[in-house]
């Protein structure tokens, strides 16, 4: 089981309850740090204050998770790169690979971004891999907390245990 090096960067998340319910995932997935990015709201408000639905949803996990809140995203995945991190969007695309994938690019810092658009053109130009969940119903895509947390299980337990 691959657990304590790989990172997530939450882009342009709106819902607090989903980036709490992201930061409780991330812990029980083993997920080593968090990244903020854009609008993402933080588990602390600029005030210094607890963000009362991350808390929520959390349930404590903010705590147990560290987190940084980061302007520049690509500044942020050059210097991952640089570290020897795999990039993954977790995005529909044209060139994109099945999610279970994943457990092929450890250590990864994988983005999964904005509830209705998606990780943003400007950031799939910059990653090394697009990953994508496959959808069979009527609907195109799952809520992003759920999507993420299909991801990262992905990653910890292999394909060959889902």
């Amino acid at each position: 089981m691959t657990m304590g090096k790989n990172v997530v960067i939450l882009e342009n998340i709106r819902s607090a309850y989903n980036v709490g319910a992201m930061f409780r995932t991330a812990d029980g997935a083993g997920i080593s740090k968090i990244y903020l990015v854009g609008y993402t709201p933080a588990p602390i408000d600029k005030f210094k204050r607890p963000q009362k639905e991350i808390a929520k949803t959390a349930l404590g996990a903010e705590f147990s998770v560290p987190w940084e809140q980061v302007d520049d995203m690509k500044k942020l995945l050059n210097s991952l790169k640089n570290a020897g991190y795999t990039t993954i969007a977790l995005e529909q695309h044209g060139s994109s690979e099945l999610v279970t994938e994943i457990s092929n690019y450890t250590p990864f810092a994988l983005i999964v971004g904005s509830e209705v658009d998606g990780v943003k053109e400007s950031t799939l130009k910059l990653v090394d891999k697009i990953l994508e969940i496959p959808m069979y119903g009527e609907k195109n895509s799952l809520n992003v907390a759920s999507a993420f947390a299909v991801a990262v299980y992905c990653s910890a337990f292999g394909r060959d245990h889902l």
